[in-house]
């Protein structure tokens, strides 16, 4: 069967730069670290004191305070950006069939503060368990996508991906797929990850997964660099409608770029740390390649994991030059988490809505905070470091890693 074409009809971000999509990617062009001292919680006595928050943000402004409530931060973020996203597709509800409209949406953890407030709530009381009765709705994972359906009356396909850090971008996949097939005319989709909390935090300090950079926080998050001791926690949102290719032309629909492939792959190696040579990131862009029936050359922008840890920024750019050959260093590399932090299971999202902007305004977001060379990784890869790069770009990938081995790589095109 001839597979159909999918394009991208409108994105909406909520991000620790950013608000909205155009916050959030002047705030990419123009070097923002969204690193700053925790104001969510007390973290004096934690190891890391610092994280990338959503900043002035009052859900109230955006969702009735009775139905907020009912929502963990992790859907009510998912809320906001799914709005921006539908209002920027510029749909007529009237006009489609609900019933071939999806909502896929992605989350490595899911309402982790709801779960830990109602833990320690038990356990600072006499042992009678009083538990909210949203509880359980607030905390799991695929209540995102049923709250997004059940506001616009969508009845398509509707689930959540869990694939830890790789999450909205195995989601994206999902529904790139379930498009191209005919399955469907419409998704919304992307994640959204709210883990700076007490639990997420400590979690990951005992992990030493965390930079400790107390210090100086804004420049904690430092892809590439010798000095980098970690990653800087992150949380937020991104949304995209993902439309079939004719059914947008119909419409009328602003298209910011074609979706041209997606793959996946497993390290199979171990639960946290990547695979010394990046095999599984290897092989992940190999697959991601042959999906969209391009070559190697054709790629000019990389939006890599770049989480500004010790191993996996070496394992990455390894499996890069394995990928690429020659024509790597003819590629614009570049980390948007050395701005935003990590996102989790919103990483590949937010870092997808760059790599299409990208193609849409010809300009390479950089990888900021960098200013010592890492001897372990080649020094004539293009970085992009510390200042934006106009460009003209045709093909930008977007690699997104998890703890478990889970490796997801999509590849935007520009429409032609």
């Amino acid at each position: 069967m001839e597979l159909k074409r999918v394009v991208v009809t409108g994105i909406g971000a909520l991000t620790p730069i950013g608000n909205n999509l155009e916050e959030y990617w002047n705030g990419l062009i123009n070097g923002v670290s969204g690193a700053a001292p925790i104001t969510h919680f007390d973290a004096s006595k934690f190891k890391t004191r610092f994280a990338c928050e959503v900043k002035n943000f009052n859900v109230n402004d955006f969702i009735h305070r009775k139905e907020a409530r009912k929502m963990d931060k992790f859907t009510q973020y998912a809320m906001v950006a799914t709005d921006e996203a539908i209002a920027d597709a510029n749909i007529d509800m009237e006009k489609l069939n609900l019933d071939r409209v999806g909502v896929i949406w992605g989350a490595g953890i899911g309402g982790l503060e709801t779960f830990q407030n109602e833990v320690l709530n038990f356990a600072s009381g006499d042992g009678t368990p009083r538990f909210n009765p949203f509880f359980i709705p607030k905390m799991i994972a695929d209540i995102a996508p049923g709250f997004i359906s059940i506001k616009h009356g969508f009845r398509g396909p509707n689930f959540t991906t869990v694939s830890a850090c790789a999450s909205s971008a195995n989601a994206i996949i999902d529904a790139f797929n379930y498009i191209r097939l005919g399955k469907a005319d419409m998704f919304v989709t992307g994640g959204s990850e709210a883990a700076v909390t007490i639990a997420g935090m400590g979690g990951f300090n005992a992990m030493h997964a965390l930079s400790t950079r107390n210090e100086d926080p804004a420049t904690a998050s430092r892809p590439f660099d010798q000095t980098r001791d970690g990653f800087v926690l992150g949380e937020g949102a991104g949304a995209l409608i993902l439309e079939e290719y004719e059914h947008a032309v119909a419409r009328g629909a602003k298209i910011y770029a074609e979706v041209g492939g997606g793959g996946l792959s497993a390290d199979a190696h171990h639960i946290t740390a990547p695979h010394p040579e990046g095999l599984g990131a290897m092989n992940v862009m190999i697959n991601c390649l042959d999906d969209a029936n391009l070559k190697p050359e054709d790629v000019d922008a990389i939006n890599v994991h770049g989480t500004s840890t010790p191993l996996g920024d070496i394992a990455e750019t390894k499996a890069i030059l394995r990928v690429f050959g020659e024509h790597a260093y003819n590629i614009n590399i570049n980390s948007t988490k050395s701005m935003t932090g990590h996102l989790l299971g919103a990483a590949g999202v937010i870092e997808a809505i760059a790599s299409i902007m990208a193609i849409d305004k010809g300009i390479i977001p950089p990888t900021i905070n960098h200013s010592t060379k890492d001897e372990e990784i080649d020094d004539k890869l293009n970085l992009t470091l510390n200042k934006p790069q106009e460009r003209k770009i045709k093909v930008a990938m977007s690699n997104t890693f998890g703890f478990g081995g889970h490796n997801a790589c999509l590849l935007f095109k520009k429409l032609v």
